[in-house]
């Protein structure tokens, strides 16, 4: 018996479609990650934290990225709970890289698809920052004054 997870009713704006990079989560089950090379390349392998895996079908289903204005659309498979190679294309597209993180929001979750609402969330320093930075280890933490 394949589970239905319909527990996330459908928004009406998945597709982010915020002016702003990042917005309030709503509440509902979210993941973040921060991004290793093993997730953006060169085998661009993304495995969902097991926390998640109880809310996610349990047979492969067609996954949704949804982040701003565009969607991706990519496979999500039972073993492992990992999405496939086409990942590569919202990597490439977002010009992701290793120290970036990224929020994925379950905003829809039915036994034929799945749809997360993403924000990703830059590994860079702001440049106009970099002069008021003082500290760079653990013990000795960045400050911004």
């Amino acid at each position: 018996m394949s589970r239905v997870c319909s527990r996330f009713p459908c928004e009406a704006n998945m597709s982010g479609g915020q002016e702003d990079d990042y917005w309030p989560l709503s509440g509902k089950p979210f993941f973040d990650m921060i991004l290793s090379k093993s997730h953006v390349h060169p085998r661009y392998n993304l495995f969902i934290p097991s926390r998640m895996h109880p809310l996610l079908p349990s047979q492969d289903t067609r996954a949704v990225l949804a982040y701003k204005d565009k969607t991706w659309d990519v496979m999500l498979f039972t073993k492992g709970k990992r999405f496939d190679y086409s990942w590569r294309q919202f990597v490439d597209d977002n010009h992701l890289k290793t120290g970036d993180a990224c929020v994925f929001e379950l905003v829809e979750c039915l036994s034929t698809k799945v749809t997360f609402k993403v924000q990703i969330l830059r590994g860079d320093f702001p440049a106009d920052l970099l002069a008021k930075v003082s500290g760079e280890t653990a013990g000795a933490p960045i400050v911004i004054e």
